[in-house]
């Protein structure tokens, strides 16, 4: 498991940034009052850096921390419309006409998401999700690659529910130029200069 070596003393005027790969089951905050996971169950980080949006606790994959709050309010505003790509696995076999509706935009409580980019994707082949998830013999599943430019609430399973494709499993792979890479389930890292360059931009 890749796990950069972060500092064992954390400096309050450093500028922090973190990229996580958030297990399922995990919450994308460091406390809970419930005794679930969180990402203090993952590693040591310092303690002013914060979840830059957030993943579902039934989600995974890639999650940036940071104590730049600039960075994190640039990120962070719809206006601005940064990609944010997920991997999802559905039950049954989407259509191209399925596909275009996913791409040019659904009704969700009453307000249309905006354009977004959808493929049908080979398995990626990510390591098993634990617990495993519910798989029926007589349907078959596949994966597509979802690039969204905004983040409303449970977006992504309600526009596959929408089609008629329940979502049985959600990996966000990519956050602008940010991507897992070689990270597994529960790895970090700190970004490079360059890429936090590339974030700004």
């Amino acid at each position: 498991m890749h796990r950069t070596a972060l500092p064992t003393h954390f400096s309050y005027n450093k500028p922090y940034y973190i990229v996580i790969y958030k297990p399922y089951g995990v919450l994308s905050q460091f406390t809970d009052k419930e005794g679930r996971k969180t990402l203090s169950d993952i590693g040591k980080f310092p303690g002013q850096v914060y979840p830059v949006g957030r993943l579902d606790f039934d989600s995974e994959g890639l999650l940036l921390l940071t104590n730049d709050k600039p960075l994190t309010d640039y990120l962070l505003n719809p206006k601005n419309r940064h990609e944010r790509e997920y991997y999802v696995q559905v039950e049954g076999v989407p259509a191209e006409d399925d596909m275009q509706k996913l791409s040019g935009g659904l009704i969700i409580q009453d307000v249309k998401t905006l354009p977004a980019k959808a493929k049908i994707i080979k398995d990626p082949m990510f390591p098993p999700r634990v617990p495993p998830i519910r798989e029926r013999k007589n349907i078959p599943d596949t994966w597509i690659s979802l690039t969204l430019v905004e983040g409303r609430n449970r977006q992504v399973r309600k526009m596959t529910a929408n089609i008629g494709f329940p979502t049985l499993r959600l990996i966000r792979v990519r956050i602008k130029n940010i991507t897992l890479k070689n990270l597994s389930p529960g790895s970090y890292r700190e970004l490079t200069a360059e890429e936090v360059s590339a974030l700004r931009k």
